[in-house]
Formats: C-alpha cells, sequence, structure tokens
C-alpha cells in the first residue's frame, strides 16, 4: 500500500446524553411544558413539497433532506468555514494515488435501535445508494466513484475508488449520503421510507401523510457534528412537521404562534419579520449551483447557440429581481452558488441586450414574425415550453419567469410557462418536454459543475432522473470537469474549476439568476436555532423554545 497522508481528526466531545422523547402534540399546537419554563415542542412549518419517501437516498431532493438532517447523521460535516470536519467518522486518510481512503469511526455511535454505526453499516448504505432498486439520484451520483467498501474491522472502512475523488468527502457530507441503521434498510423500502432508522437527535414516530409528522428526543443521542456540544437539557424535546403549501398561511401561523419556524417565505415576509420584535431572520443560501434557467440545447431551436444567446440577451434579469425580490435576493451571474469559495462571476456574458437579440435570431434564420409577433422559420414559431413545479418556485420567482416571458416576446420568443406539481414536473423533464427549465440543485463544493453539465450526466440515475438539464455535451468542458472532480491537487481543481466555469458561460447553455434561496424565518424566543454549514438545512437540536 502506498504512503497515506493522514488530513483529520476529530476534536473531543463535551457533555452528556440527555432528554427522552415526550408525548406528541396536536396539529397546529405549541406544546407547552407548563410555568414559565422553555416549551417541549417546536412546530416547523415547510413550504416545500411533502417527500413521498423520508430516506433521502431513494430519490434525493431538499425536501427530503430538510426533514432527515434531525433524524441522520454523515460521515463527515462542513464548519462555518467551508472545512471538512468530523462527525461519524473520526479520522480519514487517502492513498497517494487517490484510488484508497481509510476512515476510521466512532465507536461509541450507535443507530437509535441500539445497532453499532460501524464499517458493515457504512458498506451496507453505500450498496443501498448504488443499489439501482433503491431509486437514487442524489446520493447515487455522489458515491459513484467508490468502486467497493472492505470492513477491516468493526471501526475501520476502506473504500476503494473506480478513480480518483476530490469531491468524496464534500459528497459523505450531503444528508442525501447520511447513514441509516442495516436493520431499518432491511426492512424494505415501504417501512423504510415512512421511518428511517439514524443516529441523529431525533426519531420519527408517525407521518400522517398530507398533514404532519412527528418527531421525539432520541434520547441517547451522543454524536454532534465536528465535535461540537451535545444539546442543551432544555432543548426541544418533540418537533411537529407540518406541510402548509400556501405562502401566506404559512406566514400567519407563524405571526399567530402556531408555529415556531417556516421556510419559504415571500420576500415582503421577509422585510416584515426583520422589522418585527416577534420574528427572526436565517439567510442560509445553499451551496452548489446558482437558482438559473437551463437552456435544452439537445434540440431545436436551443441546439443552435445564436438562439441561445438571443434569449438571453433578450430578457432583463437584473431588473426583474431587483423588483419582485425586495434587496432579498442579488443577481447571480455564475453557475455556481456565491457561498462556493471558487465561484467566478461572468457578467459580460450575461448582458441584457435586445438589439442584439434581434441580429442575433435574424442570422439564424428567424427573421419573420406572425401576426402574434412570434418569429417564425420554416412556417414553425420560435416557441419555448417552460415547465415550472410549484412546489420548487416561490410566487415572487414565479412572477419574475412571467416578466422574463414578456421580455422574450418583445424579442419575438413564445415562452409557454407551464405550472405544475413536482411529479408532473418531473416527468416533463424525464419526456423532454421542455426548452427552458429551473432545476434547483444542491451539492457542496465545485463538482456540482460535473453532475449538471458533463455528458456523462445526460443518461438518467437509477430514479430516472438526469441533472443535465442543459443537455450539453463538449469535450472541451467535459476534460475540465474531470480535472474538477479528481484532481487531487488544491491549486489545480481550483484552475480547472474556474475554466470550467468560463466555458458554461460561452457555452450559453444557462441564463444564472441568483442564489437558490433559503430563508428561513422564525420566532424571537427561540434560541440555538441554525443551519448546518453543509447544504443549509435547519439544525434543531439545540433550540430551546422560551415560554
Amino acid at each position: 500500500m502506498s504512503r497515506r497522508t493522514r488530513l483529520s481528526a476529530r476534536a473531543s466531545r463535551v457533555g452528556i446524553a440527555s432528554l427522552a422523547g415526550v408525548a406528541l402534540v396536536a396539529p397546529l399546537a405549541a406544546c407547552s411544558s407548563g410555568g414559565d419554563g422553555p416549551r417541549d415542542t417546536l412546530v416547523y412549518a415547510s413550504g416545500d413539497a411533502e417527500p413521498t419517501c423520508l430516506d433521502p437516498h431513494v430519490g434525493g431532493n431538499y425536501p427530503q433532506a430538510l426533514l432527515a438532517t434531525q433524524v441522520l447523521e454523515s460521515m463527515v460535516s462542513r464548519n462555518d468555514d467551508g472545512e471538512i470536519v468530523p462527525w461519524l467518522a473520526t479520522d480519514w486518510e487517502v492513498s497517494d494515488d487517490g484510488m484508497t481512503w481509510d476512515f476510521t469511526l466512532d465507536a461509541d455511535a450507535q443507530f437509535s435501535d441500539g445497532t453499532p454505526v460501524d464499517a458493515a453499516a457504512i458498506k451496507a448504505n453505500i450498496e443501498h445508494l448504488q443499489d439501482p432498486e433503491t431509486g437514487s439520484s442524489t446520493g447515487y451520483l455522489a458515491v459513484q466513484q467508490i468502486d467497493e467498501v472492505e470492513v477491516v474491522d468493526a471501526t475501520h472502512a476502506r473504500f476503494t475508488m473506480v478513480r480518483p475523488d476530490a469531491a468524496l468527502l464534500e459528497s459523505l457530507a450531503q444528508v442525501w449520503v447520511s447513514i441509516q441503521s442495516p436493520a431499518g434498510i432491511e426492512r424494505g423500502s415501504d417501512e423504510n421510507c415512512l421511518a428511517p432508522i439514524g443516529s441523529g437527535p431525533y426519531v420519527v414516530d408517525e407521518w400522517v401523510k398530507q398533514d404532519r409528522i412527528e418527531l421525539s428526543r432520541n434520547p441517547e443521542y451522543a454524536t454532534p457534528p465536528g465535535g461540537e456540544d451535545l444539546p442543551p437539557e432544555n432543548a426541544v424535546a418533540s418537533l411537529t412537521w407540518r406541510f402548509i403549501p400556501d405562502s401566506t398561511a404559512r406566514y400567519s401561523a407563524l405571526e399567530s404562534g402556531q408555529v415556531d419556524i417556516i421556510d419559504n417565505p415571500l420576500p415582503d415576509q421577509i422585510t416584515a419579520a426583520e422589522a418585527s420584535e416577534d420574528l427572526d431572520h436565517l439567510d442560509a443560501p445553499r451551496p452548489g449551483a446558482s437558482n438559473r434557467i437551463e437552456l435544452n440545447s439537445g434540440q431545436a431551436p436551443f441546439d443552435d447557440i445564436r438562439v441561445r444567446e438571443a434569449f438571453i440577451s433578450a430578457v432583463d434579469v437584473d431588473s426583474a429581481v431587483s423588483s419582485l425580490f425586495e434587496d432579498t435576493a442579488e443577481r447571480s451571474t455564475s453557475a455556481m452558488s456565491s457561498a462556493e469559495p471558487l465561484v467566478q462571476q461572468s457578467p459580460d456574458s450575461y448582458v441584457f441586450d435586445q438589439d442584439r437579440a434581434g441580429e442575433l435570431l435574424d442570422e439564424a434564420g428567424w427573421d419573420e414574425r406572425d401576426s402574434d409577433g412570434i418569429r417564425t422559420k420554416d412556417g414553425e414559431r420560435l416557441t419555448l415550453r417552460f415547465p415550472v413545479s410549484t412546489n420548487q418556485s416561490v410566487p415572487a420567482e414565479q412572477a419574475l419567469f412571467e416578466q422574463l416571458q414578456a421580455n422574450a416576446a418583445e424579442a419575438g420568443f413564445e415562452v409557454q410557462i407551464s405550472l405544475l406539481d413536482l411529479s408532473s414536473w418531473y416527468e416533463a423533464l424525464a419526456q423532454h418536454e421542455y426548452e427552458l427549465v429551473s432545476a434547483p440543485y444542491t451539492k457542496i463544493g465545485p463538482d456540482v459543475l460535473r453532475f449538471l453539465y458533463h455528458s456523462d450526466a445526460i443518461e438518467p440515475a437509477p430514479s430516472g432522473y438526469f441533472a443535465n438539464a442543459a443537455q450539453i455535451s463538449d469535450p472541451e468542458l467535459d476534460a475540465l470537469l474531470d480535472s474538477v472532480g479528481s484532481e487531487m491537487n488544491p491549486e489545480a481543481r481550483a484552475t480547472a474549476t474556474t475554466a470550467a466555469q468560463e466555458r458554461i458561460a460561452e457555452l450559453q447553455v444557462i441564463l444564472p439568476l441568483y442564489d437558490q434561496q433559503n430563508h428561513f424565518l422564525y420566532r424571537s424566543d427561540l434560541e440555538g436555532f441554525r443551519a448546518l454549514p453543509t447544504v443549509s438545512t435547519p439544525w434543531l437540536a439545540d433550540v430551546v423554545a422560551g415560554a
């Protein structure tokens, strides 16, 4: 075996395990412990789509990650400086050629069913993610470079790689690759989807579909991330997780004290909360990709770069973001989130210029207009289908899309916006019934670019979802993205990341909008509420709720 380089070691933990679970609470009621003490129960209301499965290995979307963060833990985490830190794995070493990783596990870690978080469990989880029958997408892509997991002994797992994976630790920090009890997995997908078993601070007690999920404190919890202290003894002992899709109803429930925390607030609600003495605001933009519109370059009319550039030139994103988001979002001109240290903005590639749009469309042969003002070519209208997921797109963003639709019409594009539920939206993508699409994607680190824009990502994952919605296949870009994914030298990887972002801008396959919005509003009597600096999901284990 080649000489190895030790990368990290866990800091010591402080504190003792505490707090057993308490009784369930009634819908939309905050349960009090009585007297002047802290409340026992916290109510969280989500505007995201209710998951169809609580196991984040299955599929792998953000609504799953929100709740799974409270139940499951990952092998490693990330601190506020963006550095990878220990979690269930206390140490790791990588061989000089990047082909072998050895992980040391916390000998005291155990799942809430009492079974150990050992090397056999790590092996079972990686194999579960890689099994096509699981139907994973996000997690599957994250671990696809792992060839085999060897159980060296109970606290040592060895990963043998297909190729060097510079993003392995970033991938393992994500909740979609979190570690579950093998006994829970072995129950089968139907049962595990209802209540995955983890080593996290809470356990799932009951899921009343279309209404709420009840969770209670894991009394044996002992493994906070990154060597942090255990939750305080008076932290909330149970959670009620509600689904309130209507933004106004969700905010009203927060204002009235029926719920303690909401996500996906509207821009004017954020502004109002910041001016309120009763509410606070947490802005936690997601890492990985920016919010952007993908242009489907795999089919007409966007198989012609001139038409792609014309559309990008035809729409005024700056004005739309400024007018609709009330300074709660800033314009992005990058494929990557500004939360990523290696982000490269390219403002010169995304300039509003309708005259330029017209010249490009004339040049591309779309030089006639019909009675509606829509450009035509060989008798066909310049029509762009734009499916929008109402579960993933807040009303302000939908209004932005409509404003861009109006801009594009002036240049001669007919943009057909279809508001769809999440399953219908996925189906539209699977059938390639789109020319434009806004497809959120969250991943730690620059390897998100490879997930989204490498030609390999045109092929669907076992779940049927493909990440390369732009359908771009460019050998120059592929070579850069291969380096982003496999280059173990940080400087070389950074150089490739910058070049890849520049190439994506040159190809005109996306229209960046702003960072993926991740705002939380919460009652000001809550202490300890924060987002994990992994994929910016809420961490509720430390929250103390005032009386």
